[in-house]
């Protein structure tokens, strides 16, 4: 906090390293970094026991379509959340959706226990809970701060998700050998119970600051009109494009991830020969270590050094075009060199880029949205439009593969083509939000 004479504290002169931070305002930014901080980890100490189950089971082909089936579980549970966000005020939302995801977890901990096979019902939970929790976390950052604010501080926020996501990956892998798969349900569920206290000492601590302890907004005082989420995201310009963004986004990063694991699968028969399976395991997997390294470290960078001075140099209305920018120059390189070295590169450029400043970015889209329209319309976005990018991804694949066949190049054009409409329409979300902040209004109903 600020110093009694008003003058930064050292937390706050600390943390101008990286972005604007006034007076008073690092611990919040620090508070809420720490907050996803602890919801990344505990997701990624969850993927490797999704994955040990699934594999486990011999449930690997099933995986393929499960982008299918969680799109029309979305499309039922999103209209619901929409119900308690116009029923319950912030604090009464966070803690009954994320206790329900901690006793998800101990449930599936005593079922496991009992013997049932959860492959597939624990792959369908994780991706649902990873897509909510983290959408209903940017919600609640962006209920906090304002435009400026969200602007100068979501890139420290953004290093807790990036570094939340590095220590998670880091300290599964110990976790398991140690105290086994299922166990680490439990330390999933520790893990969000931390992040709950957390999050409501935040909330405690921003009304009294704010609003002198009273609730952030009425539990019956709807934005709306009360037409739903998805009513919400299809009667809303502004709130549309970004969903079609999304599902952009999603279609060619999903795609993106199918021609380099196709490009590393080819290189490792290439060099060790189809016979010697358990090797070509090996070199899959060092190959994708490497990778998933390198992205992480340059997400880390660009997350502490790079992302709040594109925002403040370019502003938002210029920084959501830096993705598609980047990716229309990968899948432009992979196209005309299609060589591992040459989609190693790219991905991790596009990806590293996605992880950290697209991500930051994104979440800021929503600072001019209404309460309503960050809880609800946020959340179809980021779980149904998403998904339904996954969907468009798996047709593009099987289209390309079974019908046309279609090399590594030829995938790479096609991303080429969806990411030059992404570019135009995220040209549009830019000039939307311009208007919006220059005029202080919400995004309006058509």
């Amino acid at each position: 906090m600020a110093t009694e004479n008003g003058t930064p504290s050292v937390l706050d002169r600390f943390l101008r390293l990286f972005t604007v931070v006034r007076s008073g305002e690092g611990t919040t930014a620090l508070l809420l970094g720490l907050n996803v901080f602890l919801i990344l980890m505990a997701y990624y100490v969850l993927k490797p026991v999704r994955e040990a189950l699934v594999l486990g089971e011999g449930s690997a082909a099933a995986k393929t379509y499960l982008s299918v089936a969680e799109v029309f579980l979305l499309a039922a549970v999103v209209p619901l959340y929409g119900r308690l966000v116009r029923m319950m005020d912030r604090r009464r939302l966070i803690n009954t959706v994320t206790g329900f995801f901690v006793l998800c977890l101990l449930a599936f901990y005593a079922l496991g226990h009992a013997g049932a096979r959860l492959g597939i019902p624990f792959f369908l939970w994780i991706s649902i809970f990873n897509i909510m929790v983290v959408a209903q976390f940017w919600s609640f950052a962006n209920d906090i701060y304002s435009k400026d604010e969200g602007e100068r501080l979501f890139p420290i926020v953004g290093f807790g998700a990036s570094l939340g996501a590095v220590v998670g990956s880091a300290v599964s892998g110990q976790f398991i050998h140690h105290i086994g798969v299922l166990e680490l349900m439990l330390v999933g569920a520790g893990l969000l119970v931390l992040e709950l206290a957390l999050t409501n000492y935040i909330d405690a601590r921003e009304r009294r600051r704010t609003h002198g302890g009273s609730p952030s907004h009425a539990a019956h005082a709807p934005h709306g009109g009360g037409t739903g989420a998805f009513g919400l995201v299809f009667k809303t310009r502004y709130l549309l494009l970004i969903a079609f963004m999304m599902l952009l986004h999603n279609a060619v990063k999903t795609t993106g991830e199918f021609i380099l694991g196709q490009t590393i699968q080819h290189q490792a028969v290439a060099l060790l020969g189809a016979g010697d399976e358990a090797g070509v395991k090996r070199m899959i997997g060092a190959y994708y270590s490497e990778f998933f390294t390198w992205v992480n470290v340059a997400g880390l960078v660009l997350q502490l050094f790079v992302v709040s001075r594109i925002v403040k140099w370019f502003g938002v209305r210029l920084a959501v075009l830096a993705l598609p920018i980047v990716s229309l120059g990968a899948y432009g390189v992979i196209a005309a060199v299609p060589l591992l070295s040459t989609v190693f590169a790219s991905k991790v450029a596009e990806n590293s880029t996605d992880y950290s400043l697209n991500n930051t970015v994104r979440n800021m889209l929503f600072l001019p949205c209404t309460t309503e329209q960050k809880y609800s319309a946020k959340q179809a976005i980021d779980s149904f439009f998403v998904r339904l990018g996954d969907v468009g991804a798996a047709a593009v694949v099987f289209v390309g593969i079974n019908w046309i066949g279609l090399d590594s190049r030829g995938f790479a054009l096609v991303n080429a083509v969806l990411v030059a409409v992404w570019l135009v329409i995220a040209w549009q979300i830019g000039r939307e939000y311009h208007a919006l902040t220059t005029e202080g209004r919400a995004p309006e109903a058509a």
